[in-house]
């Protein structure tokens, strides 16, 4: 195991400081020392906060990181980058920004000091490097915990941190997560980071309108109160707030944080721009893992001790998440095998009204492009022309259908390691789905072939007032959602 520690005055006088976390910012060094004696010399009092990232291969991302971090108006008294079985320049890079800063922002001078711990092999993955660098915050009031390709706003640790010192029933609270498109290349990455915006800004604004509810802490960019975490860790008899009995390690939390009798909340200023999945491969891997770990809540005691809650409030969301998912799937599955079953029969007859759900998608789509903050003309487009939104509701949609499959299967897989061979462009289970597709398409046609007309007939007679009803349903149920007051969030 190696550490970084802080560099040593003679280090610090020679070295240059990195472009990134000089940005914006007045970066002076100083020494533990001067530290105390400020905090000496405090007469109000002042939360304190204590940043860990966890950071596995990061070397492209981890300055921004930290150097978004130093060029915060509220700036963490203490950054610990926790780098974990990492094989790329995430250690060198980050140690670059190791030491004591001082930053004058428009909250006056404060200080900070940056930590980089290098775990090395570590079995637990992000949990274990939560876990460490809970151990090295706990004394603080507030644990900041930061992805290692997460990149916040300037003030949104200011935010997050004035709301969570306002009510102490708030045990934590998640900034609102988009993607920045503007270093995507390529038609393919631009479309999936499109899509992902759009995903993001639904999650987020369906947050919102629940009283800033937060179903899920995620661990991108979100604040905790350590006073919380220990008693999460109290009421469930464990040694660590991040446990493994969960491969969505921050639903896991934020469900016990919520029993734990806190809220969870979404902020509605701070914001982070996090990082995105631009290849097909990356995508599949990281949405199959998401589904999968949620369904392991829905039904618990599938992995580890987690307690039988399949009503609990955070939990209900995911439900209906599921659900959703499930009806979308019927609708489009149901409509395109009768389609082409009626026009095998020379028996459909189009319908005007048939041209409604489409039509409303397209306004609810647009309606939520436009309440994103940083929205850009392919968001619009991606809402409005419907297309592209379809194309990825399908790939959203095989995602969905991927992890029960694997579940009910009870097919025990390493989801972080797929995830993580996946970004490296390994694996081909992405394209299980179309393979799955295809075979289905063809035994569907021969099984038609080989039905007697009336048979046919009836199936068409049945289904047709099915989907219908259904496609009403749903139809009316985005309606709602269309006119529904949105209070002046932007997401």
């Amino acid at each position: 195991m190696t550490e970084i520690v802080p560099l040593t005055r003679s280090q610090r006088t020679h070295r240059a400081e990195p472009a990134a976390a000089l940005e914006d910012v007045t970066t002076v060094h100083g020494f533990a020392d001067d530290f105390d004696a400020v905090l000496d010399d405090t007469s109000v009092h002042r939360s304190t906060i204590g940043c860990v990232i966890p950071a596995y291969n990061e070397e492209e991302s981890i300055a921004q990181v930290i150097g978004g971090l130093l060029a915060q108006t509220r700036v963490p008294d203490v950054i610990h980058v926790v780098v974990n079985n990492s094989s790329d320049a995430t250690v060198r890079i980050a140690s670059q920004y190791a030491g004591a800063h001082e930053i004058v922002t428009e909250l006056g001078e404060q200080f900070t000091e940056v930590f980089v711990h290098d775990i090395g092999k570590n079995p637990d993955k992000k949990v274990g490097a939560l876990n460490y660098g809970y151990t090295l915050v706990e004394g603080y009031d507030f644990l900041l915990g930061v992805d290692g390709d997460t990149v916040a706003d300037a003030k949104a640790v200011e935010y997050l941190e004035s709301e969570a010192t306002s009510d102490s029933r708030i045990g934590g609270i998640s900034a609102i997560y988009s993607i920045d498109e503007k270093p995507i290349k390529g038609a393919i990455a631009k479309f999936l980071i499109t899509g992902q915006r759009a995903q993001f800004a639904a999650f987020n604004m369906h947050n919102l309108l629940r009283g800033r509810n937060m179903a899920v802490l995620g661990g991108q960019f979100s604040i905790f109160s350590t006073q919380a975490l220990r008693d999460v860790m109290k009421e469930n008899h464990q040694s660590t707030p991040w446990v493994k009995d969960s491969e969505v390690e921050d639903s896991l939390l934020s469900l016990q944080i919520k029993s734990a009798g806190y809220l969870t909340k979404i902020s509605p200023f701070a914001r982070a721009d996090v990082g995105g999945m631009t290849t097909l491969r990356a995508l599949d891997a990281q949405q199959v893992k998401w589904t999968y770990g949620a369904i392991e809540l829905m039904w618990p005691g599938q992995r580890g001790d987690t307690k039988g809650q399949p009503f609990h409030p955070n939990l209900r969301v995911r439900w209906l998440e599921n659900f959703g998912m499930l009806t979308n799937l019927f609708v489009r599955v149901a409509f395109v095998a009768l389609l082409a079953g009626s026009l095998s029969l020379g028996a459909f007859v189009f319908s005007p009204w048939w041209l409604l759900p489409p039509v409303v998608a397209i306004a609810l789509n647009t309606r939520m492009a436009l309440t994103m903050q940083d929205r850009t003309a392919r968001d619009l487009l991606f809402a409005v022309t419907l297309v592209p939104a379809e194309v990825y509701m399908w790939l959203r949609l095989s995602y969905f259908a991927r992890s029960w499959t694997r579940f009910l299967s009870r097919k025990k897989v390493d989801n972080w390691a797929m995830q993580a061979k996946a970004e490296r462009g390994g694996g081909f289970g992405h394209w299980t789905p179309l393979i799955v597709v295809v075979a289905v398409v063809v035994a569907m046609a021969v099984i038609w072939s080989m039905l007697g007309p009336m048979v046919q007939s009836t199936i068409l007679w049945i289904g047709w007032p099915i989907v219908g009803v259904v496609t009403v349903l749903q139809t009316l149920s985005m309606f709602f959602k269309l006119i529904r007051r949105q209070h002046g969030y932007k997401v």
